[in-house]
């Protein structure tokens, strides 16, 4: 990794804590508020890369282990790693890796405008969506029990296909406005 890399994943770190700064959303059914970092996880992936997206990630778990109240609500400490949403936090590794994985993967420089924003939306839904759903409902259950892990977790998917659009949006965005990035992968 050179510094050009180091500054981009602290830079889209510091994107994920400030996106924590929305105060979360409770909906009810389940113990899983609503936040706004999971679309900077997406952000992360889809501009960054598998190593440097997941980098990002990385960087704020650390700030979160130490104790940093970085998370949305103020949450921070080894307490999240026990708590209901510990799964989707966790999750964030995986998700930040699949997406920048499958944005490698799936979109090239001489595609036009909108196979890159299709490709980018794919990589976010897989890897921001359905990654991060995996290892959240996955823990979920254990405390909750899977059948209302799974119907619960339902009610995010609206928010996080939103999400998965504005990350193809600004990913497509900035691989046309900013070309001397470098390559994701």
């Amino acid at each position: 990794m050179n510094t050009r890399d180091l500054v981009l994943s602290a830079l889209f770190a510091a994107i994920i804590v400030a996106l924590g700064l929305l105060p979360p959303i409770p909906i009810g059914i389940i113990p899983v508020p609503i936040t706004a970092q999971s679309l900077g996880v997406m952000l992360a992936g889809v501009v960054l890369g598998a190593k440097r997206g997941t980098i990002a990630v990385l960087l704020v778990v650390v700030l979160v282990t130490i104790g940093l109240p970085v998370l949305s609500g103020g949450r921070g400490g080894l307490a999240v790693f026990a708590g209901p949403t510990a799964g989707f936090f966790v999750g964030w590794i995986f998700a930040a890796f699949v997406t920048g994985y499958l944005s490698e993967r799936l979109v090239k420089p001489e595609q036009n405008g909108l196979s890159q924003g299709i490709g980018f939306f794919i990589a976010a839904v897989i890897g921001g969506v359905a990654v991060l759903y995996a290892f959240g409902i996955a823990w979920l259950a254990v405390n909750i029990g899977f059948s209302k892990a799974f119907l619960g977790s339902l009610g995010f998917v609206p928010g996080d296909i939103i999400k998965a659009v504005v990350a193809a949006l600004v990913g497509r965005a900035v691989m046309a406005g900013y070309p001397i990035l470098p390559q994701r992968n």
